[in-house]
This record gives C-alpha cells, structure tokens and sequence, in this order.
C-alpha cells in the first residue's frame, strides 16, 4: 500500500474518532441539564445573584421605605402558604419604572415604580405580579433554559476543538448581576398572562384590591403613548390584549368592598422621602 492511501487511511480514522467525539460532547451537553434546576441550586444561586446585584446597584437603606415594600411583599406571601423559599424583597434606588424578579425568591423593586403609583394596590399589584414568576417557576426555568443552551455551546466549542477547528475564546454567560437578571426575567406572553391570573387570586386574600395590577399598567401605557418606553412595559409587556385578560379575570371574583386601594397616606409619604433620599444623593437641597 502506497504511503498515500496509508496516509489516507490514518486520516479517515482520525475523523472517524473526532466525529464520534464531536458527537459525544454534543450529546452531552444536549442531555447534561436536561434534569430541571433543583429548589436547593435555585436557593444557591438567588444568593449568588444578590451579592452580584448588591455590587451593581445602589440600595436604598432607608429603614421607612424598605420597611414599607417588605410589609407589602410579605403579606401576599403569607396569603400564598407554605413556600419552598424565603421571600426576600430589596428597593433599588433607580427612577427607572421597573421590577424585578431572582431565583428562590429575591423580588426587587425599583423607587420609580414606588414613585409612579397612584396608590398602594398598584404597588402591591407589581410585587405580587413578581412574586408570580417565582412561584410559577418562570425565573428557574428561564435560567434553566439558559444553563442548557450555555452547555450546549460549550459541547460545541469542544467538539470544534476536537475537530480541529477554532474554539471560541470563551463560553458565553449572563454577563454580571444585573443582566443576569435582565434574562431570567424575559418572559413570553403565556408566563406573563400567568404571573396576572396568580396577583389577581392572590391579592385579595392579602386584602389588596387586584384592580390596582390593571390600574397601574393603564397608567404606564397612558404615559408611554401605548407603546413600550417604560423599563417595566419593555420587560413586562403589558399589551391591551393582556390588560383586557386580567380584566376578565377580575369579573370572575367576586367583588369585596373590605379591599386595600389606599393606605392612608402612607405611600405619599414613601414617595416624599424617595424624593428627599434621590435630592441628597445627587448633591441637590430638598425638604
């Protein structure tokens, strides 16, 4: 046999193994994550993604204030009973309309959502819509769906090296804190119509008036011109389609006359010291 077909022989058998090798690495990647995030690892990395949140974002340490979105926050995890995870929820000191959920219960609110409400069922409507995507496993799966796409690439990578080509020059990941939870909070239309119907059952029996979830994405949308300039509307969609839905969903339950809309004032005094805390963090007098 001539040094040539040898030669081309030995090299068929080399692609022979780094094929079946390419297939192995993708294949595990592929069946690697297949098994759901566990509550533990979700509990695990909600504490990861808070001390990275902790670093990016600036909190707000008035005891009022947070004091305030705690009561609210905890009420409505009373009215759900027994949970798998600690609520925990924290005011980021960001005029940006927005809130947001992490993994294993770590529910943050923005001050400009604290600001915008027009009363403290909206305020209670957004922390329980929050509250929703934790309990509905929407945040786990999302990072879950991530955690198996980001294997899947590295299988790839592998089998790129394997077959002689050129890896890339690292996997891809969520990129810090706060983008992290920029992704496991992108959420399709079923999962936000099912963070909806969860705040709408669960605020009354919290004593909460669930119109005040509808209320508030009206008042954004208003302000917005129907479209999606609010953080909150761009990642929470909150399209007609969806408000006419919890809408429907509001008829159904029957009506009570006991409900929260108002609190006495006490947001009105929330909204007074935001604005004091944001004047003295800017260099800005305020009384």
């Amino acid at each position: 046999m001539s040094r040539t077909c040898s030669s081309s022989a030995a090299g068929r058998r080399r692609a022979g193994r780094r094929a079946r090798a390419a297939a192995l690495a993708l294949a595990l990647g592929a069946t690697g994550c297949a098994t759901p995030i566990s509550v533990q690892e979700e509990r695990q990395l909600g504490a990861e993604l808070d001390r990275e949140v902790r670093r990016e974002a600036v909190l707000v340490r008035d005891e009022v204030i947070q004091a305030y979105v705690e009561r609210i926050g905890n009420e409505i995890v009373r009215a759900m009973g027994p949970q798998p995870y600690a609520y925990r929820f924290q005011v980021i000191s960001d005029d940006e309309i927005n809130a947001f959920a992490g993994p294993a219960g770590w529910v943050y609110v923005n001050t400009g959502i604290l600001e915008k409400a027009r009363n403290v069922s909206e305020v209670a409507g957004v922390v329980a819509h929050e509250i929703g995507h934790v309990a509905l496993r929407h945040v786990a799966n999302n990072y879950n769906r991530q955690r198996t796409t980001g294997l899947v690439y590295q299988a790839g990578v592998i089998a790129a090296a394997v077959l002689g080509g050129q890896a890339a020059a690292g996997i891809a990941n969520l990129g810090g804190g706060l983008a992290a939870m920029a992704y496991v909070n992108s959420f399709g239309r079923e999962a936000e119509r099912e963070a909806d119907a969860f705040a709408v059952d669960v605020m009354p029996k919290a004593g909460y008036d669930p119109e005040g979830l509808v209320t508030f994405f009206e008042t954004l949308q208003r302000e917005t011109g129907g479209g999606s300039s609010a953080d909150f509307l761009s990642s929470h969609p909150a399209t007609a389609d969806r408000i006419d839905a919890t809408k429907r969903l509001l008829e159904v339950h029957a009506r009570r006359t006991d409900l929260r809309v108002d609190d006495g004032g006490q947001l009105e005094i929330i909204q007074r010291r935001i604005r004091l805390l944001e004047a003295r963090r800017h260099g800005r007098g305020g009384r």
